[in-house]
């Protein structure tokens, strides 16, 4: 990672300019959350709030200059007024500090080209690398580095305080957001699901720094296995397609990109000051650099999900297992129109479901050309014999377990997906999960099949969807002959084909 970079990454110390006595500025948030990661030993690193007219903060020195702070703080967050932030960048260069988040908006945003243009001079001349500025900054569980002005949470007229800006916990999965604000519905979106971060960074206006850049670095990251991308316009289009094309040999990007239509590049160009060219363009780019795309804010989770916990499949050939057969048909149909395969079993796989009916292990009456439906006489052996099968099976290339936890023969649904996890890990296919519904059952089966790394989503054709972009992966690196060698990476050589 170059040194100029390494400060958002891995500060050594912070300098927070504009920190606030005022409990709901944006400058006492930042202070407050990050003061308390430290006292946590999540952030390791000090902090030091800048103020010319205040002596203290939430009981810690407050320094009046940059100019006062000790040496050896690398990165600064910067909330004061846009029409002093060059001024702030000149000073911090000067002190030696090369990096900096602006939080600060009032730039190109509302069409002040000019500040924003004498910010990015002033920066170039001391060497000081900028996100934003418009942004909400950065966060990352791992390093407890926190710039987002959002308190965790908002009491009520009623006096109850309850959760408003939740933060992911430790895990896999980077996020890049153009749009600070779906940024961080996005974080709270992905704390809902239990899907853990790796780091998270909203980008504003990328006067400097911008998502090509990141992309480059996360894809060398050892905390990162899945980037993700919501984007409203992409400056450096060949070198994105360069760049981006390198690193999905290494891991997946999925990106969402905004201002579609006409209406909705309008919205971009005000929001950002994004020049959101043809969507022909962007789907090109990205097919041609094995970005995925999706749609919208559950897909780009729904996929990540997958990308996280499992290896791309070797072929388009889903099995399917249920012990519903109208989840099955539906499931079935959204394969089929994403260009997936549910082929009818005819070889072993019949020829061992044929055995299992013959032996009174799954109900004789149950239908076994795939879907393979157990019926509503579904018990928790069956589900686990019937899925052995198709892992097994030479005639399907990943497999959909659709396990509905309402019926008699699954008393304990928490204990089936510990006990089909376990199953799949000695297997290299892919494996997705639904229970659909949100009783309490369905929500605890659904996350137990989560934390055991079988992606779990409550409806089947969600399910498909992640399975059909693990496919589209698979494809691309196939294309670079690139496919074995990434799914031998990703299993670490342990499991049977």
């Amino acid at each position: 990672m170059p040194n100029e970079l390494k400060p958002f990454f891995e500060p050594s110390g912070i300098i927070l300019v504009g920190a606030s006595r005022e409990e709901d500025k944006p400058g006492h948030v930042i202070f407050k959350i990050l003061l308390e990661n430290y006292e946590k030993g999540v952030l390791r690193v000090p902090i030091y709030p800048v103020n010319p007219n205040a002596d203290s903060i939430l009981g810690h020195k407050v320094y009046k200059s940059i100019k006062d702070v000790p040496s050896g703080a690398d990165l600064a967050i910067i909330v004061v007024p846009a029409k002093i932030v060059p001024a702030v960048v000149r000073e911090l260069g000067e002190q030696g500090v090369k990096a900096a988040v602006i939080i600060s908006s009032g730039f190109s945003e509302i069409g002040r080209v000019d500040l924003e243009e004498e910010l990015v001079r002033e920066a170039r001349s001391k060497g000081v690398r900028i996100l934003g500025p418009n942004c909400v900054g950065i966060y990352s569980p791992w390093s407890g580095l926190d710039t987002i002005f959002l308190p965790y949470t908002k009491k009520l007229k009623d006096g109850r305080e309850i959760l408003s800006a939740p933060r992911p916990t430790r895990g896999h999965v980077a996020l890049i957001s153009q749009s600070g604000a779906v940024g961080t519905a996005a974080l709270d979106y992905m704390h809902g699901e239990g899907i853990g971060l790796s780091y998270f960074f909203s980008i504003g206006n990328k006067a400097d720094i911008d998502e090509l850049e990141l992309i480059r670095e996360l894809g060398e990251d050892d905390k990162t296995r899945v980037i993700l991308l919501y984007v409203e316009s992409i400056k450096r289009g060949r070198e994105f397609v360069d760049t981006a094309e390198k690193v999905s040999l290494k891991k997946p990007i999925v990106a969402m990109k905004a201002g579609r239509t006409q209406a909705g590049k309008r919205a971009a160009a005000s929001h950002t000051a994004s020049l959101a060219g043809s969507d022909e363009i962007y789907e090109a780019a990205f097919r041609r650099s094995g970005v995925i795309r999706a749609q919208d804010i559950e897909e780009l989770f729904d996929f990540a999900k997958v990308f996280a916990s499992q290896p791309p499949p070797r072929g388009p050939r889903v099995g399917i297992v249920t012990d519903g057969g109208g989840a099955g048909v539906m499931a079935t149909d959204m394969a089929e129109m994403l260009g997936l395969q549910v082929p009818e079993l005819k070889l072993e796989a019949r020829l061992k479901l044929e055995e299992l009916k013959k032996n009174g292990i799954i109900p004789e009456f149950a239908q076994i050309s795939n879907p393979v439906d157990l019926t509503g006489s579904a018990s928790s052996e069956m589900f686990v014999e019937a899925t052995r099968i198709l892992l097994e099976s030479s005639e399907v290339d990943m497999v959909a377990i659709l396990a509905l936890h309402q019926v008699p023969g699954i008393p304990d649904p928490v204990e089936l997906a510990k006990e089909l996890s376990r199953l799949t890990k000695e297997y290299s296919k892919p494996v997705v999960a639904v229970d659909t519904g949100w009783s309490e059952a369905a929500i605890l089966e659904r996350k137990e099949f989560d934390k055991n790394g079988i992606p779990a989503y409550p409806t089947p054709e969600r399910a498909v969807k992640a399975l059909w972009a693990l496919y589209k992966y698979g494809e691309f690196l196939k294309s670079k002959n690139s496919l074995e060698r990434y799914i031998e990476s990703f299993l670490g050589g342990k499991y049977k084909n």
